[in-house]
């Protein structure tokens, strides 16, 4: 399990999806249902691990699979 921080953002490609935008500059496609943690600007400290055989739309970044998240 890995532990990320940074900023939660919306990006509108292709119908919309959510981001990680790390303290580290990598950016991350979030998979995660609990929608308290998808607000645009939000800063965050999640829980999970790199998706590997994820497929996603927006190819910005790895997924990251949300396990758990605080406001941080």
């Amino acid at each position: 399990m890995a532990t990320l921080r940074g900023t939660v953002r919306k990006n509108d490609l292709e119908g919309g999806f959510w981001e990680l935008h790390a303290d580290d500059g990598q950016h991350y496609q979030l998979q995660s249902s609990d929608k308290g943690l998808l607000v645009d600007g939000q800063k965050v400290e999640v829980d999970g691990a790199v998706d590997k055989g994820a497929m996603g739309l927006g190819m910005t970044g790895p997924t990251f699979a949300v396990k758990s998240w605080r406001k941080g």
